[in-house]
């Protein structure tokens, strides 16, 4: 019960980051340098409490894959964060979610993985899906809807080389796989806050107590939770239940926010999550589960 709930805290945590990143008016690449920052110290802080020590031969072992990952968590992020800035969080968080379509996608190639009918099923699913939601940008000229959804989706295409390159780093804890990625990631984006314009949050000090709880919760503690959580349930649980990070995107989005979605875009997105999920979902292991009686 406690890995349950570890992880349903997790992926209410991760939800919430829309909801912060619109009051933060600094540019992406900023905020996402920073939160990197500031997750990696406070899981460092977190592993000098509990006495544990980071495992830096694994570091060497997959030195090259932990940078392409790294690589790809940072473009995740920077992509992620700037489409807010051009759509609601819903479109954004559905755009987003077409990355676990894209890894189906190059599973054959990447990952040597047969593509099955349920798969190919998936994807149509997720295309449609993804069509009914850009309608609305193609219906009304001028709004930046499809803007911020395409870019949305290289935030997902960047989230699904994560997948893959981690799917490649066998050995280790998740967590020190994390606190090297956020390190480096923070590393690699920092030249590129000077290349365009530099620390913008000098001028912007209300934006440091929202940029530190990004850092700490969503980042650093919503991590750990994930981390907790995910170490003893298993892998169908695991994918059931990464949906309370939409839900509670979309909740926000049109509750909270008030931002406005149409019809087309409300049945795209039910269309296009329950494709993802389906994608999910064993078949062969939820009949099992009812004749064991569970």
């Amino acid at each position: 019960m406690k890995a349950f709930l570890q992880f349903i805290a997790s992926m209410v945590i991760f939800g919430t980051i829309g909801l912060i990143i619109k009051q933060i008016h600094l540019n992406s690449i900023e905020i996402a340098m920073m939160s990197s920052l500031i997750g990696c110290l406070f899981l460092l802080i977190i592993y000098s409490i509990r006495r544990k020590k980071l495992n830096f031969i694994f570091l060497m072992k997959y030195k090259w894959l932990i940078v392409l990952s790294s690589i790809a968590l940072g473009g995740n992020w920077v992509f992620l964060f700037q489409s807010y800035q051009f759509t609601s969080i819903a479109n954004a968080t559905l755009g987003y979610y077409f990355g676990p379509i894209i890894v189906l996608l190059l599973s054959p190639i990447v990952l040597r993985e047969a593509l099955r009918l349920k798969s190919v099923c998936s994807i149509i699913g997720s295309l449609i899906g993804l069509i009914l939601i850009l309608s609305n940008g193609f219906l009304q000229p001028g709004t930046d809807d499809v803007i911020g959804i395409l870019i949305s989706m290289l935030a997902g295409a960047c989230y699904a080389i994560l997948m893959l390159s981690n799917k490649f780093i066998k050995e280790g804890s998740r967590i020190d796989l994390t606190i090297f990625q956020l390190g480096m990631t923070s590393l690699m984006l920092l030249p590129l806050i000077f290349l365009t314009g530099g620390f913008e949050i000098q001028t912007q000090w209300s934006a440091i107590p929202l940029i530190v709880i990004l850092g700490i919760v969503n980042t650093g503690i919503g991590f750990w939770l994930f981390f907790s959580g995910m170490e003893q349930l298993s892998g169908q649980s695991i994918a059931l239940l990464s949906y309370i990070d939409p839900l509670v995107a979309i909740f926000i989005s049109g509750l909270i926010l008030r931002e406005q979605f149409t019809m087309l875009q409300i049945i795209g997105g039910i269309i296009l999550i329950s494709a993802t999920c389906f994608s999910e979902i064993s078949f062969k292991k939820l009949k099992l589960r009812r004749k064991q009686g569970f």
